[in-house]
């Protein structure tokens, strides 16, 4: 039984220590390494300003089957305009929802 506990424990320190991490800021990178992450991980959330996020993925298979790709320019370390991947929005242009 204290086994069992202390690897529940274990699980849900782990558990949490994974959600407390802060994601990668497109602010504190060269664009270069923006895309490659993107690239790299396929589909990424990262942080563009102190309090905003949203989704990137690096080609329309990351996205829901009623979604395609928009090309995404955040701001990055060296570059104001920085293409670092794709949004995934919806195929019905004149809803407002998109996935992020």
């Amino acid at each position: 039984m204290m086994m069992r506990s202390v690897l529940s424990f274990a699980a849900l320190f782990a558990a949490t220590a994974a959600l407390a991490q802060p994601r990668p800021s497109t602010l504190a990178m060269p664009c270069s390494a923006v895309r490659a992450l993107v690239a790299s991980q396929g589909a990424i959330v990262l942080g563009t300003g102190p309090h905003t996020y949203d989704r990137y993925v690096a080609h329309q298979g990351f996205c829901g089957l009623d979604h395609v790709t928009d090309p995404a320019y955040e701001r990055s370390a060296d570059t104001a305009q920085c293409f670092v991947g794709y949004r995934c929005v919806s195929r019905f242009r004149d809803t407002p929802e998109t996935v992020r």
